[in-house]
């Protein structure tokens, strides 16, 4: 099992003399080296919050491919760092945090000493190639910093980021062989045809431009960019790898692989090459853009003019204690190790997409200007629907509209007419079932967010549902349910398009549309046409009605289902949970059932074949490392028996989330599963997004004080909290009690004291 750094602690250093002591008691408690989970698919490198350049070091070159087939070794590389790796490839300037599938590892920066080498080695023999062994003993990560030895060539590289520009900062030997590599074939989930174009000029001798488009999981995704040398290269030269072409043109006029300005092709790295003095620096700034390399190059100079590594570095991490502070909370040693690094987590994706200027590139590959918000891409909304946009709408409300209207945008450029489901940098993929970006517009227009329109929503959020092309959905508009014989995942799709359907009719009752609130409400109830009582489970149903005969209730990769079983998603009915607990058989018979999730023991062979679950992730049978079950432990509010949220709730606080190498119990899914840890460490959970009201559960905090937009506070006390005290005796908000286990987004926001009042 590959190791997790995510939440290992380094302590911070160097901070501006700006930084208050609070500021600095926030922040040593983050460290983006403990940002990778159990499978590897968070990095440990250097960004701001939201930013577009996520710069951070690549260990190995796995293919997708392997033998004409796909590559399973691959998957560990989702972000392209794994702490059991004992070399360093390069450092690359864009990463997805903690997802299931990847892309992206965008322009491969390598410093080297000594004979020219323009090819990576391999893992076993680093010194056949650029790469180089380092040491986890002199790896240093923090909010926007990542310092590392590079042995081999006897460098140390840092670097530091603004939210478009990445800085490296490489202390070299003495040495008239110092090289630095730019490797534009490099990136993650790579495979021989995956880069169609690349094409770079150097400008002169310290500036190089250019792009790079990609055919991954984004296939039409253009990266433009800019590079500056704080030196200039005494020589460069590039190496092509792409297939040999019939047709080459009449480029052999010239000697092109030295020194020659215009370069392209499908696989190129190139080289530049400098004499360097004992300890001396070579910086490079490597900006980014999604429109042009002019506009790479306004970003650069907006953002970082000159050379001052350390004061973009302290400015960065400024930013970070500015969002770290929205919550200030006491706890134990551990839990605040966690909470600050769930925090950093939820605040890297999504990222912002748009130049300094306003200017972004649009889903239909036009070029557009925002108009009065921030674009934003990088949307994994089957993960982030259930908790992480429910947390920015609370604490970065303007953010969080920002991201709607980006979803907004993605709609009137979307020649479906469809919100985004699985978007990246002008690129629809179509991962994952659901249209829940409906959820997220839903969620700010029931709680009131004042930076959306509630119309325009609406319509989108309508258009999309009635997309009848769309995965099944068309089955599911004219039959109630998704057949599993006519389209996969049926039960999943047919319970998730309910959830869906119930969050538009609450935006409709909200705007008083009636006629759009009966037909999504009604559309909301097709969850029973999947459930078989006979059994007490869902189940996969065919298009003659009948249930599918042959059926596992346990297997992980049993037809009908996604990423989780179907006794996981039998309790997946988040907008109606009292009525599914009557169609269970009622509280009698629930309990005991709900029980029994977290009691038995899912043996090996019903997850095995599916790699985004592993025993880390696993309680019983309930299976936290994934999504769809994320609500479950709150549904014994809804019985008689209460206490066993609170019980189950602090388990998993405990058992799933670390300060330690393997911190996390399964991919972060851009800060989904973090999210779920700040709220129930608050102590209290959004079971439905798209309801204003929240699940009562129990704080593992000792107090918390969550600072609003809207100028007010909420202070959370928890008297008599600890390890042995998890049971709630009562609750009360501003002196008033609270009864039935759910409180109001107006009484968070609303501010005052919430206090729990522990046994």
């Amino acid at each position: 099992m590959p190791y997790n750094i995510g939440k290992l602690l380094v302590l911070v250093c160097l901070f501006s003399t700006h930084v208050s002591a609070q500021d600095k008691a926030l922040l040593q408690y983050v460290k983006p080296l403990t940002g990778t989970d159990r499978m590897g698919h968070t990095y440990p490198g250097a960004t701001v919050p939201f930013g577009m350049v996520q710069l951070s070091p690549e260990t190995d070159t796995q293919s997708y491919e392997l033998n004409g087939k796909y590559n399973k070794d691959i998957y560990k590389y989702c972000a392209g760092y794994q702490y059991g790796d004992q070399t360093i490839v390069g450092f690359t300037h864009t990463h997805f945090s903690g997802t299931g599938h990847s892309d992206l590892g965008d322009i491969l920066i390598m410093p080297t000493t000594g004979k020219l080498q323009m090819h990576p080695g391999t893992a076993d023999a680093p010194e056949t190639g650029f790469r180089s062994r380092f040491s986890h003993s002199t790896e240093v990560a923090e909010p926007n910093y990542y310092k590392v030895q590079l042995e081999d060539h006897n460098i140390k590289a840092e670097m530091t980021t603004t939210t478009r520009v990445g800085f490296h900062q490489y202390t070299f030997p003495k040495s008239d062989s110092a090289h630095i590599i730019l490797d534009m074939m490099y990136g993650i989930y790579n495979y021989a045809d995956k880069n169609v174009w690349t094409f770079l000029r150097v400008e002169n001798d310290s500036l190089v431009t250019g792009y790079r488009q990609t055919n991954g999981w984004g296939r039409t995704r253009t990266v433009y960019f800019a590079i500056a040398f704080s030196k200039p290269f005494k020589h460069y030269g590039y190496q092509d790898n792409s297939p040999k072409e019939v047709y080459r043109g009449f480029w052999r006029k010239f000697k092109t692989d030295e020194d020659f300005p215009e370069i392209a092709g499908k696989q190129i790295r190139m080289h530049f090459d400098f004499s360097t003095q004992q300890d001396e620096q070579i910086k490079i700034k490597v900006a980014l853009s999604p429109v042009s390399t002019a506009n790479a190059m306004a970003n650069m100079k907006a953002e970082v003019p000159g050379w001052d590594f350390t004061t973009t570095k302290r400015a960065g991490q400024l930013r970070w204690n500015k969002e770290l502070n929205k919550i200030d909370i006491n706890a134990d040693e551990e839990t605040m190790q966690n909470f600050y690094t769930a925090m950093y987590h939820a605040f890297i994706n999504p990222t912002v997409y748009m130049d300094a200027d306003g200017s972004f590139r649009g889903l239909d590959q036009q070029d557009y200007g925002t108009s009065g918000f921030t674009n934003y891409t990088t949307f994994s909304l089957w993960d982030t629907y259930r908790a992480l946009h429910p947390f920015l709408n609370l604490v970065q409300t303007k953010r969080n509209a920002d991201m709607i209207q980006s979803m907004e945008a993605h709609y009137d450029q979307s020649v479906h007419k469809m919100l985004p489901v699985w978007s990246n940098s002008a690129n629809e993929n179509w991962c994952m079932i659901g249209y829940h970006a409906v959820s997220v517009l839903a969620d700010a227009v029931v709680k009131d967010n004042p930076y959306i329109d509630g119309k325009r929503a609406l319509e989108a959020c309508v258009t999309t549902a009635r997309h009848r092309s769309y995965d099944g959905l068309g089955y599911y508009m004219d039959m109630g349910y998704v057949p599993e014989d006519k389209n996969g995942s049926s039960v999943s799709k047919t319970l998730e398009y309910a959830y869906d359907d119930w969050c538009i009719a609450q935006m409709a009752k909200k705007l008083g549309r009636k006629d759009i609130y009966q037909e999504f409400f009604n559309r909301a109830q097709n969850y029973h046409h999947v459930y078989d009582s006979s059994i007490g489970f869902m189940r996969p149903r065919m298009s003659d009605g009948t249930f599918k005969k042959q059926f596992d209730i346990l297997n992980t990769d049993e037809a009908g289902f996604i990423e989780g079983n179907a006794w996981n998603y039998s309790l997946y009915v988040p907008h109606a949970p009292e009525e599914m607990i009557r169609m269970m058989g009622g509280n009698k018979r629930f309990v005991p059932h709900l029980d029994s999730l977290f009691n038995i023991e899912l043996p090996d062979k019903y997850f095995e074949a599916t790699e985004d679950i592993t025993r880390d992730g696993i309680i019983g049978n309930y299976v936290h490392g994934n999504e769809p079950s994320h609500h479950v432990a709150y549904l014994y509010n809804w019985t008689d028996h209460p206490e066993k949220t609170q019980e189950r709730v602090r388990m998993i606080l405990k058992r799933m989330y670390h300060p330690t190498p393997a911190g996390l119990s399964g991919n972060d899914d851009c800060g989904q599963m973090s999210a779920w840890y700040i709220f129930s460490a608050l102590g209290f959970y959004p079971v439905c997004p798209g309801s204003v009201n929240y699940s009562l559960g129990s704080p593992a905090i000792k107090e918390a004080t969550l600072h609003f937009e809207n100028g007010k506070t909420l202070h959370i006390v928890a008297r008599n909290q600890s390890d042995k005290h998890v049971h709630v005796k009562k609750v009360t908000i501003n002196g008033r009690e609270i009864t039935n286990h759910t409180i109001t987004h107006e009484d968070i926001t609303g501010g005052g004291e919430l206090v729990f009042w522990m046994k």
